[in-house]
């Protein structure tokens, strides 16, 4: 499907236009719920003296904010892809690496301090979410977290894309995300109108919810079955915003 809309993009001079393959999806310095992601979940997280990786770069329409991390890893199942974002960027601190799908080759365990994928996850099914979820959780540093984007059908945005977009919804990836050994820290049902955003790291306590700047969060003992154990996590309370 990418690579389709990759070469769409190319011969209707979008790329030429916007200089950056993607900003035609949203550009995160104009779009209000797009500028919201990059703000809060990307930019206070970059540190030259860490290591990140972004799964699914596209042409770098978000890699363009995360060039400030010491170590930078592109991850794509895609060679046409990774070579579109090579055009854009060359920076001696990027390195740009094709996996098999939902792993990370030649990354070493716990050596990863930022996660972040935006316009991935919305294309995957639950099965290939969870694997991805279990690689994550080997890359990551204990004090490392992942922000991942994924399909919202309880959204009518993601129920008009119809296959376009996965059918997973919060309550099916919580579970989830506890089951391959993470736990949540946030999770963010209502600044998107079509997808959700949750944010993780690996293990610890349980689940609650207080007040805490703009974000609304409420005690909660489990989220189904797979979550038999304590957490912490920040619920926002947003309104879509487009």
């Amino acid at each position: 499907m990418h690579l389709g809309m990759l070469q769409t993009s190319r011969a209707d001079g979008q790329i030429e236009r916007d200089g950056i393959y993607g900003l035609h999806w949203g550009n995160p310095q104009e779009n209000p719920a797009l500028r919201w992601v990059r703000d809060h979940y990307l930019l206070p997280y970059v540190d030259p003296r860490h290591s990140a990786i972004e799964i699914g770069p596209g042409g770098g329409r978000w890699t363009r904010y995360m060039l400030g991390f010491g170590q930078l890893y592109g991850i794509d199942y895609h060679q046409e892809l990774l070579d579109e974002l090579a055009r854009s960027f060359r920076a001696p601190h990027l390195r740009l690496i094709k996996n098999n799908g939902t792993d990370f080759p030649g990354i070493a365990d716990k050596s990863i301090d930022f996660l972040f994928s935006f316009g991935v996850f919305v294309h995957l099914n639950i099965d290939i979410m969870e694997s991805y979820l279990g690689s994550i959780r080997r890359v990551l540093k204990s004090t490392g977290c992942a922000v991942v984007q994924y399909s919202d059908k309880t959204k009518e945005g993601a129920r008009s894309a119809g296959d376009g977009f996965a059918n997973t919804t919060p309550e099916l990836v919580r579970p989830i995300v506890i089951r391959c050994g993470n736990r949540i820290l946030e999770e963010d049902t209502t600044t998107l109108w079509h997808s959700s955003i949750i944010r993780t790291s690996r293990p610890s306590l349980a689940y609650t919810r207080t007040e805490s700047g703009p974000y609304s969060l409420v005690s909660i003992s489990s989220i189904g079955k797979a979550c038999d154990m304590a957490e912490r996590i920040t619920i926002t309370n947003r309104t879509y915003l487009r």
